[in-house]
């Protein structure tokens, strides 16, 4: 067998998430239809994170195997397999990496980047999310400073996660001004729940704004199985944006 590892992008806007479903579009749904097409075999990809319907990627990792007597060259790969998948989706590296090689259980951390903006544009809703007010980011990273660290982030998913333990580390989370109307929030960690980084940006735009009390953050990790109603941020502004080996 050989193992192939992808790097790619992809829009989320149209897809119901990045994992299989029957009958609906998903993006691994449609690179495993585009690999059976060029492969004549049923794929199955392993992959570094999976996203919610409406949330995009900038960099998206996944490995696959195939058999030994498929000599296509790499890059005669590429340029097929681009050319038969959507344009809301782009492979932009293609290798053949180890046997051992699995792109998520040995990704060493994973990064996302969630963009609000205060400015309404019809154009870029699909890609940023709308708030009504301007947004200090020193404030607002002073908001998010306590998630940093080994937590249990049990507030910050939800109920039909399937994940045996929700313990979780953060590394880093910076906010800065993409121009005078956009703000970005950058936070990385070793993994992460089913739509925690919504809830922790939706918890934080609450705090911000005054509908939930300064250390509510702080007792959302100090109270793990406490029953919290937890806000959920657009996942228009969500992007996968780094993972790392």
């Amino acid at each position: 067998m050989r193992n192939i590892k992808i790097t790619y992008a992809y829009d989320g806007s149209n897809f119901y998430g990045f994992q299989r479903q029957p009958d609906k579009r998903t993006v691994q749904g449609e690179i495993e239809r585009v690999l059976k097409i060029i492969l004549k075999e049923d794929i199955n990809m392993v992959t570094a994170g999976r996203t919610d319907r409406g949330v995009h990627a900038s960099v998206q990792v996944s490995n696959f195997f195939i058999n030994d007597n498929i000599t296509i060259p790499l890059k005669n790969f590429q340029r097929a397999l681009n050319k038969l998948l959507p344009n809301d989706i782009d492979i932009y590296n293609i290798e053949e990496v180890g046997l051992d090689f699995n792109s998520r259980f040995q990704a060493k951390t994973r990064a996302y980047e969630y963009i609000i903006t205060w400015k309404k544009d019809v154009f870029s809703r699909r890609y940023k999310t709308y708030v009504n007010k301007k947004i200090d980011c020193k404030k607002f990273l002073e908001i998010l400073k306590p998630l940093i660290g080994e937590h249990d982030f049990n507030n910050f998913r939800l109920k039909d996660e399937n994940n045996k333990t929700s313990i979780r580390t953060i590394y880093n989370i910076e906010t800065y001004l993409k121009d005078e109307n956009t703000m970005g929030i950058y936070i990385e960690g070793n993994a992460f729940l089913k739509t925690q980084i919504r809830i922790i940006v939706g918890t934080a735009l609450d705090i911000y704004f005054g509908r939930k009390p300064e250390n509510y953050i702080r007792e959302l990790l100090e109270n793990p199985f406490k029953e919290y109603k937890i806000e959920i941020a657009e996942p228009s502004g969500l992007y996968l944006s780094k993972v790392e080996y």
